[in-house]
């Protein structure tokens, strides 16, 4: 039986240590912080609960709804299905209906309302040929220059708010190869697979306390509020703060992975450089009570200058307390008091809503940049030593799904 130390429990790391657990080796998970989560989680003594972001699924998150059920969260109860919808609050904007994928969307462009028939031709003939090539792109190439082509309300109104959600990152920077993956296992996935999968219960209840309370029902260790000091290499394995074990997996976030490969492998490694040539994205969430919620769980928004949030979610359709809003800011750099105020603005003209902002939490690395050509480190750090993570080379952007996914290879490489 082989003793593997996972630096970071986060849903990568958590991932790794539940398929490493399932493969036969003694795990031990260290975490910096006082819960498992990382980036997606509760937050902790919150009144109303809250959340340290508003995360959502998809259906083509197969890895992840998969990982739930292995550890007992069970996706039918903990998240609310529908089809993916970008409808705005005036009826404008594009929703898909249930059912196959391309067949819901060729449906969702000809019910779109407010486009015209010719947005809706130019679309169809740019997806079509998106299609025709695979969903396929030069590396280099940006969101905005695959679509330069597409008119102003696709753009807008599908293309923009996609990208952001999906990518975190702005149009004219993001990858327009990852894009295209995205899409890809979205529409040519199994029936759902573009469906909106939202959490009806707090994050904690989707992955990391079922996790954590599998992993220590099967005899693994989590040591929650200890940040690891010391990595070394040794003649037959590692040791973590001087505790041996026979591999390593660092799934903690690129800046604190670095740090400990940078101590652990000699000068010439350009792992950590690379990790600490990455640039991120801040993503907001205010949080604002009104005195009654919306016509369904999730609306887009129309947003630009003074209007921050591209969605806003009504936590009370989703289990939380009644008339609690959440507005998603996605790659903005606004100050506290500018995303408050857009947002009570954006509540009052789009959603006729007064709301009274009870907390703003912003990361301002949330994600990385998932710009066109963007080099991402490995999995392999060194003979022994890997990583995990969303930002770890792969197809997806900064998602769950590509989190679960890395955490799953690395405990099959380890």
């Amino acid at each position: 039986m082989r003793r593997i130390a996972v630096v970071g429990a986060g849903w990568a790391g958590l991932a790794c240590a539940v398929e490493a657990v399932s493969r036969g080796d003694s795990v031990t998970v260290f975490e910096a912080a006082r819960a498992p989560g990382g980036r997606a989680r509760a937050v902790a003594g919150s009144a109303p609960p809250l959340d340290n972001g508003q995360h959502i699924l998809i259906g083509a998150y197969v890895e992840t709804l998969a990982l739930m059920r292995r550890v007992g969260a069970e996706p039918q109860t903990l998240l609310q299905r529908q089809p993916l919808s970008l409808r705005f609050a005036d009826g404008g904007g594009l929703a898909l209906k249930g059912g196959p994928a391309l067949a819901a969307l060729l449906w969702g462009v000809a019910t779109a309302r407010g486009w015209s028939w010719s947005d809706k031709a130019a679309l169809l003939r740019t997806a079509g040929a998106w299609g025709l090539r695979g969903f396929r792109c030069a590396p280099g190439l940006t969101v905005a220059e695959l679509c330069r082509d597409l008119p102003p309300r696709a753009m807008h109104e599908l293309v923009e708010p996609l990208c952001v959600s999906a990518l975190n990152t702005p149009v004219r920077t993001a990858s327009a190869e990852v894009f295209l993956r995205v899409l890809r296992d979205a529409l040519l996935s199994a029936p759902g697979g573009s469906d909106l999968l939202l959490p009806r219960t707090d994050l904690d209840a989707l992955l990391p306390s079922p996790a954590t309370a599998w992993l220590g029902a099967q005899g693994a260790t989590v040591r929650n509020g200890h940040r690891v000091l010391a990595l070394k290499a040794g003649a037959t394995g590692w040791t973590v703060d001087g505790e041996h074990f026979d591999r390593v997996v660092l799934a903690c976030p690129p800046g604190e992975a670095a740090r400990l490969a940078a101590m652990a492998t000699p000068p010439d490694n350009d792992w950590p450089a690379t990790c600490r040539a990455l640039k991120f994205e801040p993503i907001a969430t205010v949080y604002a009570q009104a005195v009654r919620g919306l016509s369904q769980p999730m609306l887009a928004l129309r947003s630009g200058p003074g209007l921050p949030a591209q969605f806003v979610f009504d936590r009370g359709r989703l289990g939380g307390p009644r008339g609690l809003l959440a507005f998603v800011v996605s790659a903005s750099r606004d100050e506290r008091e500018a995303l408050e105020a857009g947002a009570r603005r954006q509540a009052r003209e789009q959603l006729g809503l007064d709301v009274r902002p009870v907390a703003t939490l912003i990361d301002k690395r949330a994600t990385f940049a998932c710009t066109a050509g963007l080099r991402r480190p490995g999995s392999l750090v060194a003979p022994g030593l890997l990583a995990c993570g969303d930002y770890i080379e792969g197809p997806y952007p900064a998602t769950l799904e590509g989190a679960v996914r890395s955490g799953l290879l690395a405990a099959r490489q380890a």
